[in-house]
C-alpha cells in the first residue's frame, strides 16, 4: 500500500486532502503542529472506513522535527511515496509599514524553509538516484502568490510566490528521478486559517470578487492535489492548478 505524508494534515485542506487520499488507498500520515485532538479525529475518520493512519507531531519551521517526522514514517510504514505540502501560517491582517523582522522570519521558516526541508526528506527516500522507486510531491501555494494580498498578507503571498518558484525549479531538477512536483493554488477557500489572520468571516467578504461568486470547499483542493499525485497526471511535472473559482 502506498504511504502519502500530509503536512498540516489536522484541519482544513490538509484534512480533506487525507480523507481523500485514504478512500483512494493511501495510507496517511497525518502531520500537526499543535492540535493533537484533531488530527487524532482524522486518524480515527480513516480508521472507521477501514483505512489506515497516524498522525505524527512536527513543527515543520524546525529542521530536527521535520527530520523526526519522516524518519518516523520510515519507522511506522517503511515507505514514502507522496508529500504533500500543505503546511502554512499567516499571522494578522496588517499592511507592510507594520510588519518587524520577528513575524516575517516565522512565515517564512514555516513557509518556505519548512516546505523546502519537507521536499529534502522525501528527496531522500523517493528518488530513483537515491533507490527509491519514484513519487509525487504537490507543493500547496495560493492564489495570493499572483494577486499579492495587499493591505491583508503580503509576506504570506510572498512566501507563496516563492514557493511556486520552488515548485518549477524542482520538478525539473527531479524529473529525471521518478519524481513529478505540481502545485496547486487555492483561492477563497473555507477554512479556518481566516481566523488565524483575524477574520474568520473572510471568504464571505470576498466572495464577490471571485467569478463564480462563492468561496470554495476544501474538498475541492484535495480533489486537484489527488489528481496531481494519480497517474491520471502522469505526464505532468512543474504544473499548477488553480482551485480559485476563476480567479
Amino acid at each position: 500500500m502506498k504511504t502519502i505524508l500530509i503536512t498540516g494534515g489536522s484541519r482544513g485542506i490538509g484534512a480533506a486532502t487525507a480523507l481523500l487520499a485514504a478512500d483512494e488507498g493511501y495510507t496517511v500520515v497525518v502531520n500537526y503542529h499543535l492540535n493533537k485532538t484533531a488530527a487524532d479525529t482524522v486518524v480515527a475518520a480513516i480508521a472507521a472506513n477501514g483505512g489506515a493512519a497516524a498522525a505524527i507531531q512536527a513543527d515543520i519551521s524546525k529542521e530536527e522535527e521535520v527530520e523526526k517526522l519522516f524518519q518516523e514514517t520510515d519507522r511506522k510504514f517503511g515507505r514514502l511515496d507522496a508529500l504533500v505540502n500543505n503546511a502554512g501560517i499567516i499571522q494578522t491582517q496588517m499592511r507592510v509599514e507594520s510588519m518587524d523582522a520577528e513575524r516575517l522570519n516565522r512565515i517564512f521558516a514555516t513557509n518556505i524553509t519548512g516546505q523546502f526541508i519537507c521536499a529534502r526528506e522525501a528527496i531522500k527516500r523517493m528518488s530513483l538516484k537515491h533507490g527509491g522507486n519514484g513519487g509525487n510531491i504537490v507543493n500547496v501555494s495560493s492564489v495570493a502568490a499572483k494577486t499579492g494580498s495587499p493591505g491583508e498578507y503580503i509576506d504570506y503571498a510572498a512566501s507563496k510566490g516563492a514557493m511556486d518558484t520552488f515548485t518549477t525549479g524542482l520538478a525539473n531538477e527531479l524529473a529525471e528521478e521518478g519524481i513529478r512536483v505540481n502545485g496547486v493554488r487555492p483561492g477563497f477557500i473555507y477554512t479556518d486559517i481566516h481566523a488565524d489572520g483575524g477574520e474568520p468571516g473572510r471568504v464571505d467578504r470576498l466572495k464577490s470578487r471571485v467569478p463564480m461568486k462563492r468561496g470554495g470547499l476544501a474538498v475541492e483542493v484535495a480533489q486537484a492535489i489527488l489528481w496531481l499525485i494519480s497517474d491520471k497526471a502522469s505526464f505532468c511535472t512543474g504544473s499548477f492548478i488553480d482551485v480559485s473559482g476563476g480567479r
